[in-house]
């Protein structure tokens, strides 16, 4: 049975959306909606669905079987909960919300509506993090020691001029909240396959940060563009983030994972340390590379495919339709935001915050 698909807010990401959900079997795009005319009615023409002034308007218009929220990411309560009043299921971009409270709301109405609500974050859909993520809870590090990312990433003051990007109001943060979010969730996600978790509970327990606004004009930037953390797990790992939109040229994103019997690394997409005491080697790593030694989002934040969203939206379509549980629920997209909210914490206290 094909699941109709709508798309609230019409950017950058609902084109990579939209290209996911073509090549979906089973799965078609219906409408989007866009307060510019002019781009909204560009989008539906580009792939062939209707255009919506207004989300609700478009939510009534076409009874999707699910809505897909690609607003700003401060904007992304309102639609969650047109489309839960309208029993419509929600899958919801990076991050659910800028705040726990949002997130809070936003699961609250799905659950009270009966529909699910999911979250997108397509860097645990791609081979080397799936695969480092399977390792930790197979036992093959051991006791895990390091579970780190670095995100050394650039972006051009014109990025930031006249957009939502870097204010308070609709990014609710900088690097660590835009651009850094994937790597707090792959490192959450990883550590915590080797911990016995209640339901919703944090991997991290407590983290120490400094933030700050080194390479861009505060004038212009609200929020920050360099940050670094320290992370305890709850089991003792420890670990560390960068974030950074403020590294010229940019360059690739890095994982490391590391404990008494294996490291795991993988620069962007590609695996390039994968050792193990029992004598794993990194050539067992082969075929798992999946960037062709680009640098993704390093300098360019559209220079991303659409191959591991589409793995993202599919899996959520699918759970959907079997009445499955599905890795992305909101309890668990919800665990970064809590993560980045302690480290915002800690950065203004000057003091070490546990993770909520």
């Amino acid at each position: 049975m094909t699941q109709e698909i709508a798309i609230a807010g019409i950017g950058a990401v609902a084109e990579v959306h939209a290209r996911a959900i073509a090549d979906i079997d089973d799965a078609t795009l219906v409408a989007g909606s866009c307060r510019t005319d002019a781009k909204g009615r560009e989008f539906a023409e580009e792939f062939d669905c209707e255009y919506y002034a207004d989300t609700e308007a478009m939510l009534d218009g076409t009874d999707p079987d699910v809505l897909s929220v690609c607003t700003p990411s401060g904007a992304h309560l309102d639609p969650t909960l047109a489309a839960a009043d309208r029993g419509v299921h929600v899958l919801c971009e990076k991050p659910l919300e800028i705040t726990t409270d949002r997130v809070d709301e936003m699961v609250d109405a799905c659950e009270a509506a009966g529909v699910r609500l999911g979250g997108v974050f397509q860097g645990r859909y791609t081979g080397p993090v799936g695969r480092v993520h399977d390792a930790v809870a197979e036992g093959r590090f051991g006791d895990l020691s390091v579970v780190s990312a670095s995100v050394p990433w650039w972006r051009e003051d014109d990025y930031y001029e006249g957009a939502w990007q870097g204010t308070e109001a609709l990014d609710g943060g900088g690097a660590v909240m835009n651009q850094s979010i994937h790597g707090v969730d792959a490192i959450q996600w990883i550590a915590g396959a080797g911990m016995d978790l209640d339901p919703g509970e944090n991997p991290v327990e407590e983290v120490f940060a400094f933030t700050d606004t080194l390479a861009h004009d505060g004038d212009h930037v609200e929020v920050e563009d360099t940050a670094v953390a320290t992370l305890r797990y709850r089991d003792g790992t420890l670990g560390h983030l960068l974030a950074a939109t403020s590294m010229y040229p940019g360059s690739r994103k890095l994982l490391r994972v590391g404990g008494r019997d294996g490291t795991a690394e993988v620069a962007e997409d590609d695996l390039t340390t994968w050792a193990f005491r029992d004598g794993d080697s990194d050539e067992d790593g082969d075929g798992d590379d999946e960037s062709d030694g680009d640098k993704g989002g390093a300098a360019d934040p559209m220079a991303i495919d659409n191959r591991d969203h589409k793995r993202n939206i599919e899996a959520f379509l699918d759970a959907v339709a079997a009445g499955e549980p599905f890795m992305l629920d909101a309890a668990e997209a919800r665990k970064a935001v809590a993560i980045v909210e302690a480290i915002y914490e800690s950065a203004d206290r000057g003091a070490p915050v546990r993770v909520e």
